[in-house]
């Protein structure tokens, strides 16, 4: 697993027009090609009456998993250049599909390169990009009367929380940096006056915006 990489915020759309044509940008996360490909599939039955539906992927820890198709348009004028703009961005694991309905002015080669990027560019820069980093999940488990104070403390060191379970007792799991598992299990210890049991549970990505 990777330590860390950078991906779309969330999944979504986002529009532009250019000399009338409708450029509709549809963009995923997908962790294989199965995902991707089933989610081209989709936006082609749903604008199954556009023009184009130019797609592109970019899958895998080394980008092992990558693919254009220009649905029709000229060779390399759409699918490529989508692939290139989540590559200048170092996104990974990611789908993306332009949909163009034709507006009746042609762009050329060069108009259509820029069409397409723009789309693509536009849509991440809309939606976002997160940078995802594994981090040790450290399972916090604590009586009631400490849970309010703990979670405080973890706010105001910037610690993260990956999830809360309240049984008889209250369960935090926290996102921790595997450089900094003593420090915060110190911190925590003193925090509590030793009223917290610390249990590492695994790793998992956490999310922070970059833009």
């Amino acid at each position: 697993m990777l330590e860390k990489y950078l991906t779309i915020k969330v999944a979504g759309q986002h529009e532009i027009i250019i000399e009338k044509s409708r450029f509709i940008c549809s963009i995923i996360r997908a962790t294989d090609e199965k995902m991707a490909q089933d989610f081209i599939l989709s936006i082609k039955k749903e604008h199954w009456n556009a023009s184009h539906n130019c797609s592109a992927y970019l899958i895998g820890e080394r980008d092992q998993y990558q693919k254009a198709n220009d649905d029709g348009e000229p060779s390399g004028t759409a699918g490529v250049p989508m692939l290139e703009v989540l590559k200048k961005k170092q996104l990974k694991d990611v789908a993306v599909v332009v949909t163009r309905y034709f507006g009746g002015v042609k762009l050329g080669a060069g108009g259509l390169v820029r069409a397409y990027s723009n789309a693509v560019n536009e849509t991440c820069n809309t939606l976002g990009v997160v940078e995802r980093s594994l981090a040790i999940i450290i399972s916090c488990t604590l009586d009631y009367s400490s849970h309010a104070k703990f979670e405080n403390a973890l706010e105001k060191k910037g610690y993260q929380i990956a999830g809360t379970t309240f049984t008889d007792k209250v369960v935090l799991d926290v996102y921790v940096d595997s450089t900094d598992v003593d420090l915060f299990q110190e911190w925590a210890t003193n925090l509590t006056n030793g009223q917290v049991e610390m249990l590492e549970t695994g790793k998992k990505y956490r999310e922070k915006d970059v833009n």
